[in-house]
């Protein structure tokens, strides 16, 4: 089993799940939770074990925002394509992607879990440079693999759209 397969069966990602994470407030959401995770498990620094509140408050809302959004009236939001566009990364051998696609992907989220391992150094060490640094890069680099899942829904279904 993939990581991505594992930890969309850990989320428990149905079919009406994804229709409404596909709400783009739901995708630019998200972009929450890396600071919300740094700030609660910096927070130990000030509120000792009472970081555990925080932290799970975020850990609720990672399992909890693909759920409180309705789904999108239409289907045309950037963030809608690109959250549709990881349904059909996840489901890839079912659809033929060019394999530079597949490798950008790959070498993108590389990059993010790089980026991650970067920012929990910081935490660990609470350091800020490493924190935000890591951060920086584990967003980025999500946000150009979301642009990839835009450009690989569209040629999936066919829509033609300037997504610049």
């Amino acid at each position: 089993m993939t990581f991505a397969a594992w930890s969309e069966r850990l989320m428990s990602m149905s079919d009406e799940v994804w229709a409404r994470h596909a709400n783009p407030w739901s995708g630019w959401s998200r972009l929450t939770i890396l600071p919300l995770l740094a700030l609660s498990l910096w927070s130990r620094v000030w509120l000792g074990w009472g970081a555990l509140l925080p932290l799970a408050l975020t850990l609720a809302w990672v399992w909890l925002n693909p759920r409180v959004f309705p789904p999108p009236r239409d289907r045309s939001s950037w963030m809608t394509r690109g959250v549709l566009g990881e349904r059909i990364w996840l489901d890839r051998a079912a659809h033929p992607l060019p394999p530079r696609l597949v490798a950008a992907c790959h070498a993108l989220t590389v990059l993010s879990a790089l980026g991650a391992l970067a920012m929990a150094w910081g935490l660990i060490r609470l350091d800020a440079f490493w924190t935000v640094a890591g951060m920086a890069v584990a967003m980025l680099a999500k946000l150009v693999l979301v642009r990839l899942m835009v450009v690989m829904h569209d040629r999936i279904t066919g829509v033609r759209r300037n997504t610049s």
